[in-house]
């Protein structure tokens, strides 16, 4: 079974910049990236498949990034220009469908990393 691993979560101030990164293990699949604010439901924040074509959704699209490295079995998610809406907890996941926002088709996934942004 694969499994998922997010890391690089932290506290940073508006306008700056964090790399998340997604280590996976297992069988190859497209991945996607998910964010959690406090006291809202969790939002689709990108996709990226397996051949590196990624979509960003428009509430961060401009800001972030997404690539993956194959030799390293990780999936990166580089934010820029941060926003305090920006906070909360973000999470990669696994589909093995081509892109899609829907939460429910993405069938692994990582126990999520934090991200603060505040001054």
């Amino acid at each position: 079974q694969p499994h998922l691993v997010e890391s690089g979560g932290g506290t940073v101030q508006p306008g700056g910049s964090l790399r998340l990164s997604c280590v996976v293990t297992g069988l190859p699949f497209n991945m996607g990236w998910f964010r959690q604010a406090p006291g809202k439901e969790r939002e689709f924040v990108g996709f990226i498949a397996w051949n590196g074509n990624a979509t960003a959704a428009d509430s961060v699209q401009g800001r972030f990034t997404m690539s993956r490295d194959h030799a390293a079995n990780t999936v990166y998610l580089q934010m820029n220009n941060l926003k305090p809406e920006d906070t909360g907890v973000y999470y990669c996941a696994a589909t093995r469908r081509v892109y899609t926002p829907i939460e429910r088709y993405y069938e692994y996934w990582g126990q999520g990393t934090q991200v603060t942004v505040s001054s």
